[in-house]
């Protein structure tokens, strides 16, 4: 089939290397536009838009799905079919009603569970045993269509929230060639999504990530492996924002001190951080500024005159 990719970060590359790998053919990707990043803000493009453009496929960037020339042109493509990971804009129906075959999106989860723009993220702050990947025909209710395949993928316990994407690009992209195949030999039908179950997963802003270290120890550890890489899970201490890398709970029959919620203690083998039960033991942090840093290290440089230190708690 003529496909027409659409997709734009990293996660969506592993996508577009299993399309150019298949039998099909990828005669152009759909992007986000370009993007101002990093320390100096310049301007510069998706990682699909840049392994697109390294093969010579042609790279659409609209700024809206519904914009006339963008839909101009893809009439003018053609496309059998358009598979979808992570593109992140919405479609309008004049663009879904193009393909042949239609839109089919590879999500990060089984669906109906986490619908929305962070599935990957929801599953490990709700401390899902098992999540996996989905592939379904767009339609115009977010991420409703009708299902083609699954695949399902243990979350394990220290999983961040990069670690189970990783994977799930790696066996998703997998799964959507698959699914391209068996279109594409009419040998494959959707089948309705279940009308129970259905959960939603919104993107996760900076201000969710802030730690609230009243909660309890396991709560904590699932918010900083659900915002890491991005956007951060953090912390304030004496006004200053630090972030916080995975923490590790303590094991069962460990003994610790008795610490106030974000109330640190420095021990021979760590730094422990007070939560709303059992301490856990800090990993990595960044205080603004500044590189990652183990937390015995970062105690070691404040100057705290005999105080105490405490994280900041969020309400």
């Amino acid at each position: 089939m003529r496909l027409v990719f659409a997709g734009t970060p990293p996660a969506a590359v592993e996508s577009l290397e299993a399309l150019l790998a298949s039998r099909h053919e990828v005669v152009a990707v759909i992007t986000r536009p370009d993007a101002k990043a990093g320390r100096g803000l310049k301007s510069g493009a998706s990682p699909v838009a840049e392994r697109a453009a390294a093969e010579g496929i042609e790279v659409l960037r609209p700024p809206r799905a519904r914009d006339p020339e963008f839909l101009a042109r893809l009439r003018e493509i053609a496309p059998d079919c358009c598979p979808v990971t992570a593109y992140g804009a919405l479609l309008p129906q004049e663009a879904l009603d193009i393909p042949k075959h239609g839109w089919v999106n590879l999500h990060f989860s089984v669906l109906p569970a986490w619908r929305g723009a962070a599935p990957v993220q929801a599953a490990i702050l709700h401390g899902d045993d098992v999540t996996g990947a989905t592939t379904f025909r767009i339609v115009r209710e977010l991420d409703a269509g009708p299902v083609f395949g699954v695949l399902t993928e243990p979350v394990r316990a220290t999983d961040t929230a990069g670690d189970l994407l990783a994977r799930l690009s790696t066996a998703g992209a997998t799964l959507l060639v698959e699914t391209l195949d068996g279109i594409e030999s009419g040998d494959l039908e959707p089948r309705p999504q279940p009308a129970d179950g259905v959960s939603i997963a919104p993107k996760i802003t900076p201000l969710d990530a802030e730690v609230r270290w009243q909660q309890p120890a396991m709560a904590v550890d699932r918010l900083i492996r659900a915002c890491t890489p991005a956007p951060g899970a953090w912390t304030e201490l004496d006004g200053g924002r630090v972030k916080v890398g995975p923490v590790r709970l303590l094991p069962p029959g460990r003994l610790a001190p008795a610490l106030g919620p974000g109330e640190l203690r420095v021990l021979a083998d760590g730094v422990l951080a007070g939560t709303g039960t059992s301490p856990v033991e800090l990993g990595e942090v960044q205080p603004g500024g500044k590189r990652r840093m183990p937390a015995a290290d970062w105690l070691r440089g404040l100057r705290l005159d005999g105080r105490p230190a405490v994280l900041g708690c969020g309400e």
